[in-house]
């Protein structure tokens, strides 16, 4: 059985590509962080709408939904290659929830309407919801809910925490029985429907970045020079280099493989895999820079930082562990 893309599915995903390169290259990306960063604020930027609505009028947020409904009537794995890309450009915003709510909120597939979701993980004081104060809607909510911005780690996801009902009731609860209670609270069914698919797209966008920070060391360690020679002629660089190419293609394969079968399983071991990926990479490619890579100027921190994010999105490494294990326990039994 070949699982090589097909000719479509190539195009596809070099039209993307070709598009964001287009609309939001590295002069957008470095714009936004500034701009972010001179708030002061520490919350982060907004979407940006135009971008949004121009991810509509190219069907990135409609690909699944039937043509019959308007949509692109593609599958799982052609999200994943276009999300992939999405990834790999760093481009901010809810991307997942906003292509999760395509033909369930008005708008969402046109890129007209921004929607978020109780994605992150929440602590006893409440749930965060990335993006809340740009959102037009919140997947599976009836109504927007009200929430108090946080500093966020990543400049370009900003945070805001939304208050749960009974929290005070539960702050000597364990941070895990928290979670649970949360999700019970703030989630829809409807939602948690959509927790499986949405790890997956989520660790789509960790495959395009870990690959990005792939591409980042190799291009660093060919120009950079130390002793007269480039840093990538030094043994520990080329093997810290390869194996951040193993690291993302082994990620990546995963990604493809769940997007093929759509097992919920498969899907928590290809979120595993990509959030380590992708965090890993970061931090590898960050030494492969040496002290330039901790500057501003460089972009290496931006893909760490999105990173950690994307890693307590729809399903921690925690949960996606315990899901593996009692599918183990089950086939055992």
């Amino acid at each position: 059985m070949d699982f090589q893309p097909t000719e479509d599915q190539r195009d596809l995903r070099a039209g993307v590509r070709g598009l964001l390169e287009g609309r939001y290259g590295r002069e957008a990306l470095r714009a936004a962080v500034d701009a972010a960063a001179g708030t002061g604020t520490g919350t982060g930027a907004a979407v940006d709408r135009g971008l949004w609505r121009e991810l509509g009028e190219a069907g990135f947020f409609a690909l699944r939904l039937p043509e019959s409904e308007g949509g692109v009537g593609l599958g799982l794995p052609e999200a994943v290659l276009v999300f992939e890309e999405a990834g790999r450009a760093l481009v901010p915003g809810p991307l997942v929830a906003t292509h999760l709510a395509a033909g369930v909120v008005p708008g969402a597939a046109a890129g007209t309407a921004v929607v978020t979701a109780f994605d992150l993980a929440g602590d006893l004081a409440g749930d965060l919801v990335a993006y809340l104060g740009e959102a037009d809607a919140v997947l599976g909510a009836a109504v927007l809910p009200v929430g108090e911005p946080v500093r966020a780690a990543d400049p370009l996801t900003p945070l805001h925490r939304v208050a749960r009902p009974g929290a005070e009731a539960s702050a000597s609860a364990s941070r895990s029985a928290s979670r649970s209670a949360s999700r019970s609270v703030s989630r829809s069914a409807s939602v948690s429907a959509y927790v499986s698919e949405g790890a997956l797209l989520t660790a789509a966008l960790q495959v395009g970045s870990a690959l990005r920070t792939v591409e980042l060391a190799v291009r660093y360690a060919g120009e950079r020079e130390q002793f007269g020679q480039p840093i990538g002629a030094f043994q520990a660089v080329k093997h810290t280099c390869a194996q951040m190419l193993v690291r993302a293609e082994v990620a990546r394969t995963a990604v493809y493989a769940a997007a093929v079968t759509g097992d919920p399983g498969e899907a928590a071991a290809a979120k595993l895999l990509a959030d380590g990926a992708a965090v890993r990479n970061a931090r590898d490619c960050l030494q492969v820079h040496g002290g330039m890579g901790f500057t501003w100027e460089a972009d290496v921190h931006l893909h760490l930082k999105r990173a950690w994010v994307r890693a307590e999105q729809w399903r921690t490494a925690a949960e996606a562990e315990e899901l593996l294990a009692a599918e183990l326990l089950d086939s055992a039994g």
